[in-house]
């Protein structure tokens, strides 16, 4: 509740899920059976909750469209950049901090069949559910062959003054 949003927007909102049966059917959704199951364990399905952040755009539009937020002319600001999901991200990402100062384990799949999630769960039309959070203790730990290509270093994340 007190991440940061552009103009204090605060246009996320989460629909925590603790059903097993839901669980099961949001893992489905998530490509549990076909991508993760050969790789890891069913974190989503398996997790005893799950979070699925969401984010809408016309919260944001809204807020923008108020007089304190106007430009001079009376219209809206341009947007370079759709805030919305940083600012999903950021509240997303105070949930995982607050998982591991708890003790517990969390994951972030992304809503790629966002038809399907919303129908299942009843996501207002103007909400776009971004990701699921799966949360619990920790499972035996299989590493990511993702890894293997290692970390970036610090002088290709990190410019000083000029790129």
């Amino acid at each position: 509740m007190h991440a940061p949003s552009a103009g204090f927007s605060q246009g996320w909102a989460y629909v925590v899920v603790r059903e097993a049966e839901l669980r099961k059917q949001i893992g489905n959704l998530q490509g549990e059976a076909d991508f993760y199951a050969n790789r890891f364990h069913k974190f989503v399905s398996e997790a005893p909750v799950l979070i699925v952040a969401c984010v809408s755009e016309k919260v944001y539009h809204d807020r923008y469209r108020e007089p304190d937020k106007l430009k001079d002319d009376g219209t809206e600001i341009e947007w370079p950049t759709p805030y919305w999901y940083f600012d999903t991200g950021c509240a997303s990402m105070l949930l995982f901090l607050a998982a591991v100062n708890e003790g517990l384990a969390s994951a972030f799949t992304g809503v790629f069949r966002v038809i399907e999630m919303k129908k299942l769960l009843g996501i207002p039309e103007h909400f776009h559910p971004v990701g699921v959070i799966s949360l619990g203790l920790a499972a035996e730990d299989i590493k990511s062959p993702s890894l293997k290509r290692g970390r970036k270093p610090l002088e290709q994340v990190v410019h000083y003054e000029h790129w």
